[in-house]
């Protein structure tokens, strides 16, 4: 299986971030993906390839030009008003307060565009997340294409942005990138399948209302579980989407077996669904030693799902990096899934 690899990730490199009210190092950080590149290299799973730059337009598909332009010139914002170290939002538009005036204070604006305090903004946050969808881009390519499978390795992850927000370390959602340009490209029916252990309320929120893509998550209670206000089973899309969103979440501390009866359920709607492309949003903080989620598959059941998601068929699969947060171990249980897919294949 060929991998598109966002050599540029390492630019956004966070020191720390708010966590539970603390200011504590930072969990989404550049050695996660260079433990996966380094498995990768040491499993010898296939070429590593680099993305080219196919510009803003694919990324305008689904973000809000004026939210990308915000990302663009953030940092550089911050630092011209005095600011030191990473930036984070401290003030959010809610309910009763407008959002359809963009404010001309930058701590307003970090507001307006962002989800949470946990999600710092650095000096490179831009460029690696604009590498990350053009790697996903390429990534499809591959997918369209003979091999028909390809694996994107990338940070920081995408799935909570939403066309006009950042937030749970996500500026770009690459999986959302991704959906549309192959809808762009002519075909007609794609599924996003995310297993992270957090819900893609990006994601979700981007597609909820359309039938061309069908979004299905399984994932940690949104009772109990970041990020909290979107993922709950009774979310089935809306107009013309009714139907087309499909989530599954779990309790925190769930077995393994009730994580894979719910995959079923989910691998059964898109069945029924017959994607031509399937995108994975490939998150492996469903890992027991996670510091952050409270699920318990290990390598073994990791391969058991690139086996499952092999034996599901689809004509294209593309895995997407998401999520893990135990940085010794992600590069192992990432080869796991895709050691497993393609034995499965």
């Amino acid at each position: 299986m060929k991998t598109v690899y966002n050599e540029r990730h390492g630019q956004h490199a966070a020191t720390h971030e708010f966590f539970r009210g603390r200011l504590v190092p930072a969990f989404e950080v550049p050695a996660r993906a260079d433990y996966v590149l380094k498995a990768l290299q040491d499993a010898r799973l296939g070429e590593i390839l680099s993305p080219v730059d196919r510009g803003l337009a694919p990324l305008e598909r689904v973000h809000a030009p004026a939210y990308l332009r915000f990302l663009q010139g953030a940092f550089a914002e911050w630092r011209a008003l005095g600011g030191e170290g990473d930036a984070f939002p401290a003030v959010w538009p809610v309910r009763t307060l407008r959002t359809d005036v963009e404010p001309k204070s930058f701590a307003a604006r970090m507001g307006l565009y962002s989800m949470d305090s946990g999600t710092p903004l650095t000096a490179g946050s831009w460029d690696a997340a604009y590498w990350g969808a053009q790697a996903s881009l390429a990534g499809l390519d591959i997918a369209l294409g003979e091999e028909k499978t390809a694996y994107v390795l990338t940070r920081p992850p995408g799935h909570h942005a939403g066309a006009d927000f950042f937030g749970g370390y996500c500026f770009v959602n690459n999986a959302a990138v991704a959906a549309q340009a192959a809808l762009d490209a002519g075909l007609q029916k794609v599924a996003i399948l995310d297993v992270d252990y957090h819900h893609g309320n990006g994601t979700q929120a981007i597609f909820y209302e359309r039938a061309d893509v069908l979004y299905a998550s399984l994932h940690g209670d949104p009772q109990t579980e970041y990020p909290f206000f979107l993922g709950h089973a009774d979310e089935r899309g809306a107009g013309t989407g009714l139907g087309f969103n499909a989530n599954e979440p779990l309790p925190a501390g769930c077995s393994n077996e009730a994580w894979f009866a719910a995959l079923e359920r989910l691998l059964a709607r898109l069945a029924d669904y017959a994607p031509e492309l399937l995108i994975v949003s490939l998150g492996v903080d469903t890992y027991g030693g996670d510091p952050i989620s409270h699920f318990k598959l290990d390598r073994p059941e990791f391969a058991a799902l690139g086996r499952r998601l092999a034996a599901f068929g689809a004509p294209r699969t593309l895995f997407l990096q998401e999520g893990g947060y135990a940085t010794e171990a992600i590069g192992l249980n990432v080869v796991a899934v895709l050691q497993g897919f393609e034995s499965g294949s």
